[in-house]
């Protein structure tokens, strides 16, 4: 460690006398490569008790992670096309990287200066970066909701298992330490000390999972997927959004998307080999059985999100706790469902094919013919009325039903009880978990 601080300083004294980035990865490349990032922190910290400057320091982290990505690249990852989404998620990490390493300078000099006026200039800083590590939620979530299911058709359970897991933990970490921060007293050298130890510990975390995913997770799936996947993962994934500007994409894909239940999952021999020992030794001792379940059934309706039999929609319609009716493009009534929950307006099967606006009172009749008008015409995006039945207070949402290219093909009327929420608000915010 101590050989390591030693060549960072020397590479600080090289970048103060101008020395370009290509010279310095020429002659430093070899030995900066074996520093992980989760050295980096017990590095960086050391060169602030040592008073070497933060803007400094802050310099080295772009060498740092261009030599960690030429490395990865060079070894595992060869070939990864500029735009492919394993490309993406490696420059997600590179942002998330550079976060986590301002972290560590930052709350390091933060607990280490004496003078109050600095104390409080790095610890809002530290509170911006928090914030800003905060997004990382984002890429994880693509990680979990689209690169997870595929590994686990292939009966690859525990990597995802474990990675989430560590994921979930990081990110309860950051939302609890933002949560502490507004009472903290920076002039007490103790809470001084107690977010650093705690922010230390979110860095060194967070830049774990960069090394596990970079070096382990990404070289296993871009073994195992086919383009079909990967063009899968690539159109949900840029629905969610990216944590960086994606650019100018190269890659260009040919295939068809390929969803998860789709695939065969068994894993061959030649994949086996491709894949980082690290990965088959955590995924593959005890064998792998793939998930054979069969997603679209017989005489299933398929939906853009899922397939459902008949009796499994008219199921779910009446498990949730509101109940809808909707009129389609006509301005006739064509369904609504009832709740087990509990009962809105009265509305029975005489009322399919009836106009909307005579399942209403006549001197709502013009408010009702209003409303829908407005919504047909894309004047509002809903409209939303409070009004009791009974002792019950009811919320109605009445919301435009919009086909795929946006032309309106109904409107539904939302009926739904918030009673105990308006009644009992106390107690309701009690029972709130944050997940």
């Amino acid at each position: 460690m101590s050989r390591k601080i030693d060549l960072v300083k020397e590479l600080l004294k090289s970048i103060h006398r101008g020395v370009s980035v290509e010279e310095l990865k020429k002659k430093y490349s070899d030995i900066l490569t074996q520093i992980s990032p989760i050295e980096i922190p017990l590095i960086e910290q050391q060169l602030v008790r040592e008073g070497i400057r933060i803007d400094d320091i802050l310099k080295l982290c772009d060498l740092h992670v261009e030599l960690f990505r030429e490395f990865l690249q060079s070894r595992e990852l060869r070939g990864v096309p500029k735009g492919h989404p394993v490309d993406l998620f490696m420059r997600e990490n590179e942002w998330i990287l550079k976060q986590a390493e301002a972290l560590s300078l930052y709350v390091s000099a933060f607990a280490n200066t004496t003078d109050e006026n600095s104390r409080k200039s790095y610890f809002e800083v530290v509170k911006k970066i928090l914030s800003e590590l905060k997004k990382i939620r984002l890429h994880y979530r693509k990680i979990q909701m689209l690169v997870f299911p595929y590994l686990e058709r292939r009966g690859i359970a525990a990597v995802p298992r474990v990675l989430w897991g560590r994921e979930d933990q990081a990110m309860v970490k950051i939302r609890q330490l933002l949560e502490l921060l507004p009472k903290i007293n920076i002039v007490d050298t103790s809470s001084a000390k107690l977010v650093s130890e705690k922010a230390l510990e979110i860095a060194k975390e967070v830049s774990e999972l960069v090394f596990r995913e970079n070096k382990i997770l990404y070289p296993a799936v871009y073994a195992l997927f086919s383009e079909g996947e990967w063009v899968a993962i690539a159109e949900i994934a840029n629905e969610m959004g990216w944590l960086i500007d994606i650019g100018e994409v190269e890659w260009k894909p040919s295939a068809k998307p390929v969803l998860p239940y789709e695939i065969d999952g068994r894993i061959s021999l030649q994949q086996i080999e491709a894949l980082p020992q690290e990965f088959r030794s955590m995924a593959l001792a005890k064998g792998v059985e793939p998930d054979n379940y069969v997603v679209k059934r017989d005489n299933d309706i398929e939906l853009s999100t899922g397939f459902l039999k008949p009796n499994e929609v008219d199921a779910i319609f009446r498990s949730l706790p509101l109940e809808t009716t909707y009129a389609d493009i006509n301005d006739r009534v064509r369904f609504f469902s009832e709740s087990k929950l509990g009962r809105g307006f009265v509305r029975t099967k005489t009322i399919l094919g009836r106009r909307i606006e005579f399942c209403h009172p006549p001197r709502l009749e013009k408010l009702v013919r209003q409303t829908v008008d407005e919504l047909k015409q894309g004047k509002e995006p809903y409209r939303e009325f409070w009004t009791k039945l009974g002792d019950s207070i009811i919320r109605v949402l009445i919301v435009p039903v919009r086909g795929a290219n946006g032309e309106y093909l109904g409107t539904v009327e939302i009926v739904e009880d918030m009673t105990e929420i308006l009644n009992k608000p106390e107690e309701i915010k009690k029972k709130i978990m944050v997940l």
